[in-house]
C-alpha cells in the first residue's frame, strides 16, 4: 500500500476540503454580491431620485412660464399644450402641469397625454412604468410631475448584478482548480506522516521524525511517537523476561530433572527427593523474582495514591518476623514525630523493600539487620555484615550479577528495586560502609513527599 492519494477524489480529504471551500467560498462571494447589489440598488435610486427632485424644482417656473405663451388670455385648452423640445436642456425629461382637477395643461413630447396614474400630492409615486415626482405651486392651483421611467432603473441594477454573478461563474472553475491543488499540496505532509506510520513495525519502532508538521499534525506526531515508545517498551520487557527466565530458570530446571531421574534410578531415595525439593523451591523463588521484575519494568497498574512509610515498614518487618530464626535478627527504627507519608504504589514499594531485606539477611551474615524510616521520605535498609567493595557497588544494580563466593541469591534484587524506584521517580542510593559503621551495607529508596 502506497500513501498516495486514491484516484476517487470523492473519498480523499483533500476533495472534501475542496468542496468545502468552494461552497463557502462560493457562498460568501453571493452573499457579498447580493449586498453589494442591494447597496448599490439603493444608491441608483438615490440618485435618481434627486436627480428627479433638482430638475422638478429648476424647471417649474420655466414651465408655468411657457405655459403663459402657449395659451391664450383666459383660456384653458381642450387638449394638452406640447412644450417646444427646445425648451429644456436636459434631454427626454419627461413631465406634465397639471391643475387640481388632474387635466394636462403641458406636458413634454415624450410624456402620455393622459394624466400620471398616482395620486396627485407633493412627493414620489410609483406605478407600473413610471417613477413619478410630484411639486405643488404654493400659490396656484398647479402640479409639476416629473417621470423617471423604471426600466432604466431595472436596467443599470441589472448591469451591476451581471458584471459581478458573471465574473463570479467564470472564476469558480478556476477557483476549483486552485483551491484543490493547495488542498493537496497541505495534505502532503499528512501522506507523509501516513507513510511513516504504516513503515513501523515490531522490528522498527523508531520514532517519527517529519520536519515542518503543522501544530495540530506535530500533536498527532507526538502522540504516535508516544505510543510507539510504549510498545517498544512493552516489547523490551517481553523480551528481557523471556531472556531473563532463559537464563534464571534454566539452571533450577536442569538440577531438579537430575535429582528426580537419579532418585528414579535408586528407588526414590531420600537425599535425592529432598534435593530436588530444593531445586523447585529455587525455581519457584526465581520466578516469582522474574515477575516482579517483569511487573517492575512494564510499569503496569502503578497506583500514585498516598503511602505510609511506617505501616508500610511495618507490614514488611511483620513477614519476616513470622520466621523464627529471622526475627531476632531484623530491628525496625521509626520517627517519633509523624510518620512520613509518600506518593506511590504501595504493593510495588513493599516489593522493593523486601527485596532489600532479603538481600541483606542473605548478604549481611549473621548480624543484625535494621529497617529506617526516616524523615521526610526516605526507606533504609542497611546491614553489619562485610560490605562490598567500590567496583562490586558499581555492578550491584546489574542483573544476574552475583557477589557471594556460594552464589546465593538470584542477582535479579537490587535490579527489581533499581526499576521500581526508577517508576516512582524517586532515588535508590547504595553506600558500603554505612555512615559511621566500620562494615556493612545500607540501601536508602528516597521517595517524593505526598
Amino acid at each position: 500500500m502506497t500513501a498516495a492519494l486514491p484516484k476517487d477524489g470523492r473519498d480523499t480529504l483533500a476533495g472534501r476540503l475542496t468542496r468545502t471551500l468552494i461552497l463557502w467560498v462560493g457562498g460568501v462571494w453571493l452573499l457579498c454580491v447580493l449586498a453589494v447589489v442591494w447597496y448599490v440598488d439603493r444608491e441608483i435610486n438615490h440618485n435618481f431620485d434627486n436627480e428627479l427632485v433638482e430638475v422638478s424644482h429648476r424647471m417649474f417656473d420655466m414651465a408655468l412660464q411657457e405655459l403663459g405663451k402657449l395659451q391664450h388670455p383666459g383660456a384653458v385648452p381642450d387638449t394638452p399644450l406640447i412644450a417646444p423640445k427646445q425648451l429644456f436642456s436636459e434631454d427626454a425629461v419627461m413631465y406634465q402641469v397639471v391643475d387640481i382637477h388632474e387635466k394636462v395643461l403641458l406636458r413634454s413630447a415624450e410624456a402620455p397625454t393622459d394624466a400620471f396614474d398616482v395620486p396627485l400630492a407633493a412627493g414620489f409615486a410609483n406605478n407600473q412604468t413610471w417613477r413619478i415626482y410630484t411639486v405643488r405651486h404654493p400659490t396656484l392651483g398647479l402640479y409639476f410631475q416629473v417621470a423617471d421611467p423604471l426600466d432604466e432603473r431595472r436596467s443599470a441594477l441589472n448591469r451591476t448584478l451581471f458584471g459581478l454573478i458573471i465574473p463570479l461563474g467564470a472564476v469558480l472553475p478556476l477557483l476549483a482548480l486552485v483551491l484543490r491543488k493547495v488542498a493537496r499540496n497541505e495534505l502532503r505532509v499528512l501522506q507523509q506522516l501516513a507513510g511513516e506510520i504504516e513503515k513501523r513495525s515490531g522490528s522498527d519502532l523508531r520514532p517519527i521524525t517529519l520536519p515542518g508538521l503543522p501544530r495540530e499534525l506535530r500533536s498527532v506526531g507526538d502522540h504516535v511517537n508516544s505510543l510507539l515508545e510504549r510498545l517498544s517498551h512493552s516489547l523490551d520487557v517481553e523480551r528481557a523476561l523471556a531472556a531473563n527466565a532463559a537464563h534464571e530458570l534454566r539452571t533450577p530446571l536442569a538440577a531438579a530433572r537430575l535429582r528426580l531421574q537419579t532418585a528414579l534410578e535408586h528407588d526414590l531415595q531420600r537425599n535425592d527427593v529432598q534435593a530436588a525439593l530444593d531445586a523447585l523451591q529455587m525455581l519457584s523463588h526465581r520466578t516469582e523474582k522474574l515477575l516482579q521484575l517483569s511487573r517492575a519494568e512494564s510499569g503496569a497498574s502503578l497506583a500514585r495514591a498516598r503511602v505510609d512509610l511506617v505501616q508500610l515498614a511495618g507490614a514488611v518487618a511483620q513477614d519476616f518476623w513470622n520466621d523464627p530464626q529471622i526475627s531476632a535478627r531484623l530491628a525496625l527504627k521509626v520517627p517519633d514525630d509523624a510518620a512520613p507519608v509518600a506518593s506511590g504504589d504501595v504493593d510495588a514499594l513493599a516489593i522493593a523493600l523486601r527485596n532489600l531485606v532479603e538481600n541483606a539477611l542473605r548478604y549481611g551474615g549473621s548480624g543484625r539487620v535494621v529497617i529506617e524510616v526516616m524523615a521526610p521520605c526516605t526507606l533504609a535498609v542497611r546491614d553489619f555484615g562485610a560490605g562490598v567493595s567500590a567496583e562490586q557497588l558499581a555492578t550491584l544494580q546489574q542483573r544476574h550479577v552475583r557477589h557471594s563466593s556460594d552464589r546465593a541469591g538470584y542477582g535479579l534484587g537490587l535490579s527489581i528495586v533499581g526499576t521500581i524506584v526508577e517508576k516512582h521517580g524517586a532515588r535508590l542510593e547504595l553506600a558500603s560502609p554505612p555512615a559511621g559503621a566500620a562494615s556493612g551495607f545500607e540501601a536508602r529508596i528516597v521517595l517524593r513527599p505526598a
